[in-house]
């Protein structure tokens, strides 16, 4: 037996392994489901959205049915997780009228993705129609989707630790239960395996490397401002930000889930950044390099990444096609023909 936290009943975790098992050729499985409920609990209840209609908050998840676990079989991690999650939220108007209603999320598994989760809104009985019930069907399910993508990605990286050992060839790798869904994508990716550890976790985890390339119909010196302007990047985020758009400068955006630092800057041609998500493993970074390419009327940017975290990488690609390319053309009219 092994504990995460000593003293608390709720952190013990069963765990099957033989201490030699150096090649990770022996099953070693950890139950995360005491952690999960704990993890799913702290990441929803408190998330709040506002609109000039009023604000909501989730205050409750009432109901938390399921399990998790975590197999290591010959160096790979296979994850298992199901989740029937219920969540109670209020919200107040402007003119200080409360609402009360639920979140229902019956289908958090390792067999959907992310953006194929059900998540269903509703107001109590009796409780009159409001627009914050359209405000909570859209921010906050966005919201709550958001909180349901950070725990997988905390599964992922925070409970395994210890559980990816080096092997004869290197480092183990991840796996989930299920292989992501084929999709055709309009930005173009390129992607490929690779084994680096990352710099000062202590840790090696397994890594990847990708790009992405898109098309902006704006110049480059615009385009490229757009990344080191707090003002700019407030604005296609929708949220504070702090950004120093100089070599060694800090940023973090997006409440905080994304930060790093500028490493090299070629005026209008070349970002480099020390880039991650809160929730990788401390101080590992990845590095990520965008090119500012001239295409006449046009910008093609492309966008290179190294050392993300195998578990992270689908998330990394949809956050960046969301979160960067898409929020920009849309803030600033930048939309043109996708690759």
């Amino acid at each position: 037996m092994a504990k995460w936290g000593e003293g608390d009943p709720r952190w013990i975790v069963e765990e099957r392994a033989d201490a030699t098992n150096v090649n990770n050729w022996h099953w070693t499985e950890r139950d995360a489901t005491n952690w999960s409920s704990d993890k799913l609990k702290s990441l929803l209840q408190g998330l709040t959205v506002e609109s000039e209609e009023g604000n909501c908050e989730v205050t409750e998840v009432s109901k938390l049915e399921g399990e998790a676990s975590i197999n290591n079989r010959k160096g790979k991690l296979i994850f298992f997780y199901e989740w029937n999650l219920k969540a109670t939220w209020t919200g107040k108007s402007k003119s200080g009228v409360k609402y009360k209603g639920t979140i229902e999320v019956p289908n958090l598994s390792d067999e959907n993705d992310m953006e194929d989760l059900d998540i269903s809104v509703s107001l109590n009985k009796d409780e009159p129609d409001t627009p914050l019930m359209n405000l909570m069907k859209t921010k906050g399910v966005d919201k709550v989707r958001e909180a349901l993508g950070s725990y997988v990605g905390f599964l992922k990286s925070e409970f395994t630790q210890g559980m990816i050992l080096p092997t004869a060839n290197g480092v183990a790798k991840t796996q989930s239960t299920s292989q992501s869904k084929a999709k055709t994508n309009v930005t173009q990716i390129s992607s490929s395996k690779s084994t680096v550890a990352p710099i000062n976790t202590g840790v090696k985890i397994p890594t990847c490397k990708f790009s992405m390339k898109e098309t902006f119909l704006t110049c480059p010196a615009d385009l490229y401002r757009v990344f080191l302007n707090q003002e700019m990047v407030q604005a296609f985020t929708h949220a504070p930000a702090t950004v120093d758009g100089e070599r060694g400068g800090k940023f973090r955006l997006l409440e905080g889930n994304v930060f790093g630092e500028f490493t090299e800057l070629v005026p209008d041609e070349k970002i480099v950044m020390k880039w991650r998500y809160n929730n990788w493993p401390c101080e590992h970074y990845a590095t990520i390099t965008m090119t500012f390419l001239d295409r006449s009327s046009e910008t093609e940017l492309k966008v290179e990444y190294q050392g993300v975290p195998d578990s992270e990488e689908e998330r990394t690609k949809d956050g960046w096609k969301r979160y960067y390319f898409e929020a920009i053309k849309q803030t600033f009219g930048y939309g043109a023909r996708l690759f």
